[in-house]
C-alpha cells in the first residue's frame, strides 16, 4: 500500500488526491519556516536575521499603527494601474502579432529590441521627464513588463490550432469574428498565465521606483527600516510582499479556471 501511494505521488502529469495536495503544501511551508528559524537561531544575530516570531511581532506593530495598510494600499494602486495598462497592451499587441504575419513583421523586432533595455536603467530618465509624483512609478511598471507581456502573449496566440481557424472560415465566419470567437477564446488561459508570470516583474519595478523616489509604499518602508537598522520590520515587509504575490497568483489562477474551465489545474 505504501509503495502504491509513493508511485501515485510520482506519476508523471497525474493529479493527486486533495488531502495529499494540501498536506504537501503545508509541509513545504513548515520546511521553509523551520529552515529560516533554525538558521536564525544558529546565527544568533537578530540584527542580521530575525526569527519568525520576531518578524511576526514586527508585522503586528506595523499593522497596529496603520502604517502597513497605508503603504500596502499605495503600492497596490501603483501595481493595479501600471500592470493593468501593461496587460491591456500585451493582449492587444500580442494577439495581433501572434495572429497576423504583417503585424509580426512590423512589431516583433522593435519589441524584442526594447525588451532587452533594462527598465530600471530608465528610472533617472523618467524622474527627469515626469518629476517625483506617481507618473514615473507607473511608467516604470509599464515599460518593465509590457514588452514581455506582448511577446509571451503573441506566442499564446500562435498556438491556436490552424484547423480551428480554417473551420471557422469554412463555416462563414468573418476575420474579426474569428479573432474574437476563436483566437481570443482559445488564448484566454494562456494570456492569464503570461500575466501571472510577469506580475513578479511588475513588483520588481515597483520596488525599484519606490526605493529611489517615493514617500509611501512597501518598498519605501523597507528602505526606511534599513536606515534605522530595523531588520525585523524589513523582513516583516518582505513577508507582506510574498503574501500579496501569493494572493495575486491564486486570484489569477482562479480567474483562468473560471473563464476557461477546460484549462483547470
Amino acid at each position: 500500500m505504501r509503495g502504491h501511494a509513493q508511485s501515485h505521488l510520482l506519476r508523471i502529469r497525474s493529479g493527486i488526491a486533495s488531502p495529499w495536495r494540501w498536506g504537501l503544501g503545508l509541509l513545504g511551508i513548515v520546511v521553509v519556516l523551520g529552515g529560516w528559524w533554525l538558521l536564525a537561531v544558529r546565527m544568533a544575530r537578530p540584527q542580521v536575521l530575525p526569527t519568525p516570531p520576531a518578524t511576526l511581532t514586527a508585522l503586528r506593530e506595523l499593522a497596529s499603527d496603520g502604517t502597513l495598510w497605508e503603504d500596502a494600499w499605495a503600492s497596490g494602486v501603483r501595481i493595479v494601474v501600471g500592470y493593468g495598462i501593461s496587460v491591456a497592451l500585451g493582449v492587444a499587441f500580442g494577439l495581433l502579432i501572434g495572429t497576423f504575419v504583417s503585424f509580426e513583421s512590423f512589431f516583433e523586432a522593435p519589441v524584442g529590441f526594447l525588451r532587452y533595455i533594462p527598465a530600471s536603467a530608465l528610472t533617472p530618465v523618467f524622474l527627469l521627464w515626469l518629476g517625483l509624483g506617481e507618473a514615473p512609478k507607473i511608467w516604470l511598471i509599464i515599460i518593465g513588463t509590457a514588452f514581455f507581456n506582448i511577446l509571451m502573449m503573441a506566442d499564446v496566440a500562435r498556438s491556436v490550432p490552424r484547423e480551428l481557424i480554417d473551420a471557422s472560415y469554412t463555416l462563414g465566419a468573418r476575420r474579426w469574428t474569428v479573432m474574437r470567437r476563436v483566437v481570443l477564446r482559445w488564448s484566454v488561459p494562456g494570456l492569464i498565465d503570461a500575466a501571472r508570470v510577469n506580475l513578479a516583474a511588475a513588483w520588481l519595478m515597483l520596488v525599484v521606483a519606490e526605493l529611489l523616489a517615493a514617500d509611501s509604499g512597501l518598498a519605501y518602508q523597507i528602505n526606511r527600516a534599513l536606515r534605522f537598522r530595523a531588520v525585523d520590520k524589513m523582513f516583516a515587509l518582505l513577508v507582506v510582499f510574498g503574501l500579496i504575490g501569493l494572493c495575486s497568483d491564486l486570484f489569477l489562477r482562479w480567474l483562468r479556471n473560471r473563464s476557461a474551465p477546460w484549462a483547470r489545474s
